[in-house]
């Protein structure tokens, strides 16, 4: 997708048909439950203690296939080739609203809410194809943008489908809500027989019909990658901080905003709108990589304007009954607007690196199942939040209480997150200094192994030379680096928890030198990527000075490709020594300066000599010859 927006999937068979699909049917998931709500609460005459029965009830039929039915959902995805699972599922999609339309026609109760369940099976079998077959279908550099693609979507789909389906059974009653739910579903599966093949990842799978020893194994393959298993509880804590903020809407927007039911739809076409635009920024600041530096950016930002919704409105409102526009006319509702819109952009900023994370880390034969047993965690926290929620309301909090609370209790999470695994830390304090700093232009990033150990090798230009590789590769190397850089205050926290590898000549500290050699090869040994800057120091003139025969002595013992990399546009900024002969820093002569960072083809080891790679990196550097 080089050159390109994410926008360009939408024109891509490989893309764009499961797009429409599963926007299609997230669209009639949310269209039949609003029209469900709708007909109970006004149109079958039932009294108050009815409609809130089975308006409470809803929620629970729908979540409840997510528990029964996620991990053999994730075992189907994993043995058989997902397009034929998709349109079997749609198949079902259709069976359920023809089903549907009788129960709107009969105005049976029961029946609707067998429905409902059926509409819960339909999603939790869709839930672990819908992103798993990603990585599948997308190249590495367009799995961020694809997400983006995907979270706006299916957040647009879920606000449509609510207005839709409502309005349908609000305007014309169970034949136009029928006729749309129908038409719906049919379109999605004309639209899903157009996605291509996604060959099975685990064909030789032993299927286990039992749910529940299943749902143990999968939560299993949840917890194997401590990095998954964190980024889960990520995803999982974000449908708690949404479910409490959603859950809460209905009356906050009649009680505190005075408004009508156009303006629940407003706050919530609101939020959808900053999710969606969150998501899409997502592949413009990750440079269309999986940057989880975006995790803690998203939720610096949820706290912030969680927080602000309580001040903007703690008490209710005087007025009632206010249209979407008389709301926006009346004092202090802009604040709220913004509030509201901000913290759907930084849930954005939050979520699609998470997915992004769980899709580039998890086994490739496992990633169906881990989705499961993540939709299975999420579901858990769905219900805690309805909990939560219910709690705080019987305890006497107010609506605005529960936003401050919640968003307090976003920013003590993401603290003991982000302490218990600071990689999250380092990757937002490197990409805030990388992205505040410099915009870069990466050519060859295909030359990147996927997979395997390999040692990449780069000329030394600043001091910010391991933030900037690191800002340009897709999977975390370690880092080789003189132990004089290592110890840079601020930076030392990030290249400790990047697990740097400082290193001093032999004259200085020989047994600092030989750990160094050692824990290189337990890391090469052991499948990882390791960067060095063979030149031994920063450079003082600006040219590539002479490799040092440590790469040699490396690859003697480690026999791994080596990918060269030229570092451009660094020379005279101010972490390079230009004009510096002292040391001493200068003030930067220019902030966001443009450089280039270039990747060149992975060189067989028996190749891959000191002056080589030299040869190499110059090359790519442009230095004549």
């Amino acid at each position: 997708m080089s050159g390109q927006t994410q926008f360009a999937l939408l024109g891509l068979r490989r893309f764009a048909p499961f797009f429409a699909t599963q926007a299609f049917g997230a669209f009639n998931d949310n269209a039949f439950r609003n029209a469900l709500i709708v007909l109970v609460g006004f149109h079958m005459g039932l009294d108050e203690s009815a409609v809130g029965f089975y308006s409470n009830i809803v929620p629970a039929l729908f979540i409840l296939p997510f528990f029964l039915f996620s991990a053999t959902a994730g075992q189907l995805a994993e043995k058989f080739e997902k397009t034929r699972i998709i349109r079997f599922v749609k198949l079902f999609e259709i069976a359920a609203m023809a089903l549907a339309s009788v129960a709107f026609y009969r105005h049976s109760l029961w029946l609707m809410l067998t429905v409902l369940f059926l509409i819960g099976l339909h999603s939790t079998l869709f839930g672990p194809i819908k992103y798993a077959i990603l990585p599948q279908t997308l190249h590495p550099d367009e799995l961020v943008g694809g997400n983006a693609l995907v979270e706006t979507g299916t957040s647009l789909a879920i606000l449509i489908g609510m207005i839709a389906g409502g309005s349908a059974m609000a305007s014309a009653g169970p034949v136009a809500a029928s006729i749309l739910v129908l038409t719906i579903a049919a379109a999605g599966y004309l639209v899903c027989r157009a996605i291509p093949p996604a060959p099975a990842t685990a064909p030789d799978l032993r299927f286990n019909w039992n749910p529940f020893t299943e749902t143990l194994q999968v939560l299993g393959f949840v917890t194997k990658n401590r990095t998954v298993f964190n980024s889960v509880l990520g995803i999982s804590w974000f449908w708690f901080f949404g479910g409490v903020f959603t859950m809460q809407l209905p009356n906050y927007t009649k009680v505190f905003l005075g408004g009508s039911e156009s303006v629940s739809i407003l706050v919530l076409a609101l939020f959808s709108i900053g999710v969606g635009v969150g998501s899409l920024l997502c592949e413009k600041l990750s440079g269309r990589r999986v940057e989880i530096g975006l995790v803690p950016f998203g939720s610096i930002g949820l706290t912030l304007f969680g927080i602000d919704l309580y001040f903007a409105r703690p008490a209710a409102a005087t007025l009632h009954e206010l249209s979407a526009f008389a709301f926006l006319g009346a004092p202090g509702s802009w604040r709220i607007v913004a509030d509201f819109v901000l913290v759907g952009v930084f849930a954005g900023f939050y979520i699609v690196p998470l997915f992004a994370l769980v899709q580039s880390r998890a086994p490739k034969s496992e990633l169906s199942r881990v989705i499961a047993g993540n939709n299975i965690i999420n579901a858990l926290f769905i219900v805690a939040a309805a909990a939560f929620g219910i709690g705080l309301g019987a305890a006497g909090l107010t609506i605005p209480q529960i936003f401050l609370i919640t968003a307090i209790l976003n920013a003590a999470v993401a603290i003991y997150i982000y302490t218990l695994v600071p990689e999250f830390l380092m990757r937002f304090l490197s990409w805030l200094i990388v992205s505040v700093l410099y915009r870069i232009r990466v050519a060859g990033a295909d030359n990147l192994p996927e997979a395997g150990a390999a040692v990449l090798v780069a000329n030394h230009v600043s001091f910010m030379d391991p933030l900037i590789v690191n800002a340009v590769t897709r999977r975390p190397p370690r880092f080789v680096m003189y132990y004089r850089i290592f110890n840079i205050p601020v930076l030392r926290f990030i290249f400790r928890t990047a697990k740097a590898i400082p290193i001093a000549g032999r004259r200085e500290d020989e047994a600092l030198m030989e750990r160094a050699f050692a824990e290189v090869e337990r890391t090469l040994a052991a499948g990882d990527l390791v960067c060095i800057f063979p030149e031994g120091g920063i450079t003082r003139d600006g040219e590539v000075g002479p490799f040092r025969p440590g790469i040699e002595r490396i690859l003697a013992t480690q026999p791994v490709p080596v990918v060269p990399i030229a570092l451009r546009g660094l020379w005279g900024s101010v972490f390079s020594r230009r004009d510096s002969a002292l040391g001493r820093m200068r003030l930067p002569r220019r902030f966001r300066a443009r450089i280039e960072v270039a990747i060149g083809q992975p060189v067989p080891p028996g190749e891959a000599t000191a002056a080589a790679l030299e040869a190499r990196v110059r090359a790519l550097r442009g230095d004549e010859a």
